[in-house]
């Protein structure tokens, strides 16, 4: 039986927390940059709190990575010389550089590296992917995404909004349409983008326009925003193809759930998608990682398709700075 620490006592190191409870691993371990969290955390799950992280990677067979975007390649990069197997918090790294370094550690150290983008395991769009791969609509033309929210609070330090930190929304929230927009349509070659940001003591309105333009033509809208009220979080797609499209809004059929924590130590509130299902999709997308893991059974994301998101992620955040479209090099080309 493979155990797993994860790094990270907030929101999504919750999140993990539970789901892992649902797979034949066992979570055995948990560490947080402050030990009192990770104390607390310990107790909540009934497994051990250790004070820094090279005492989790020492306990355990696969390090969870949930902690803010600017600390993964620190983390990962660790958690590969020690040969561990990695599971990492969407996005992947805070740069294209980053990444490419991530992926390259893991494969140099003969470890597995997991990308934890759970939109790919929701229902509707498993079934909409489902229908394009079987050419129902025909070749996929124009898409449509759009994910809504209020933004992330945390009390003690909201690096949520943190340009630096987290690549703010363009990244932090916008990444898991654009890796839809990419599952959908295939690979991107120019993005587009417009924002709008206002601030006063925090960042308090954050709203996006992204287009993108892929390899074989499609064109994708990409909507984000973290400017609605609590508790709202909206998410729909619009995927037409030269034979028919395919439609959903989480407000018209089967909506979405908010799912907010509030942790003890100030670990914040993040809107969180659910799912109606009887498996959540969290823990739908760590047993496969786990059958990958155990005998190379098929994931239906890797670290190449992360580093890709990373990509138009920061092209996105460089075209709103600039005003112009950026160009995207192959995925392929990055890591040569």
């Amino acid at each position: 039986m493979k155990t797993v620490g994860i790094v990270g006592t907030g929101v999504m190191g919750e999140t993990h927390a539970a789901s892992w409870l649902e797979t034949d691993a066992r979570l055995s371990h948990c560490s947080s940059g402050q030990f009192e969290n990770a104390k607390r955390f310990a107790e909540k799950f009934s497994i051990e709190a250790c004070e820094d992280l090279d005492a989790l990677i020492a306990a355990v067979d696969v390090v969870d990575i949930c902690t803010p975007t600017h600390l993964h390649k620190e983390m990962v990069l660790k958690a590969a010389a020690a040969g561990n197997d990695i599971v990492c918090e969407k996005p992947l790294g805070l740069t294209v550089e980053d990444c490419v370094m991530m992926i390259r550690a893991c494969e140099e150290a003969g470890v597995k590296l997991y990308v934890a983008h759970v939109t790919r395991y929701f229902p509707e769009y498993v079934a909409a992917k489902a229908n394009v791969a079987a050419g129902e609509i025909g070749k996929v033309a124009v898409t449509r995404f759009r994910r809504e929210s209020f933004q992330p609070h945390n009390a003690s330090d909201n690096w949520y909004v943190d340009l630096e930190r987290s690549g703010g929304m363009l990244q932090d929230l916008m990444i898991h349409d654009f890796d839809l927009a990419r599952w959908m349509a295939g690979d991107v070659k120019k993005v587009y983008a417009k924002s709008l940001v206002t601030s006063g003591e925090e960042v308090n309105f954050d709203h996006a326009m992204v287009i993108l333009t892929h390899k074989d033509g499609a064109i994708s809208h990409i909507t984000g925003s973290w400017a609605q009220p609590k508790p709202r979080f909206r998410t729909s797609f619009e995927i037409a193809g030269d034979a028919g499209i395919i439609q959903w809004d989480s407000q018209e059929k089967a909506p979405l759930q908010v799912l907010m924590h509030q942790t003890e130590g100030g670990s914040g509130e993040v809107g969180l998608p659910g799912s109606p299902l009887l498996e959540s999709p969290y823990t739908n997308q760590l047993k496969e990682f786990l059958a990958n893991l155990k005998s190379d059974a098929p994931v239906r994301v890797d670290a190449v398709d992360a580093l890709a998101a990373v990509q138009i992620a920061r092209a996105a955040i460089e075209s709103a700075l600039t005003g112009k479209a950026v160009d995207v090099m192959a995925v392929e080309e990055v890591l040569k």
